[in-house]
């Protein structure tokens, strides 16, 4: 894998839902060329969501607690 995930689990979930929600709007409430655009940059939240890396937050040095992705204390 050539990626780190940096993204926690609920956090995916509330990416692939909110991103869809928003590209969906775009398509059918906004229209046109703006509509399009906002599909497509929903589309990266989504794909955010679906990967479990975002680039941002990378470039701002997050990363994910080992010890609570485990279940440990």
């Amino acid at each position: 894998m050539l990626y780190v995930k940096n993204v926690p689990n609920g956090e995916r979930v509330l990416r692939v839902v909110a991103g869809s929600l928003a590209a969906a709007a775009g398509l059918l409430a906004v229209g046109g060329t703006a509509g399009v655009l906002l599909a497509a940059s929903a589309a990266g939240i989504v794909a955010s969501g679906l990967f479990g890396f975002c680039p941002m937050c990378a470039m701002a040095g997050r990363r994910l607690d080992k010890a609570k992705k485990h279940g440990a204390l």
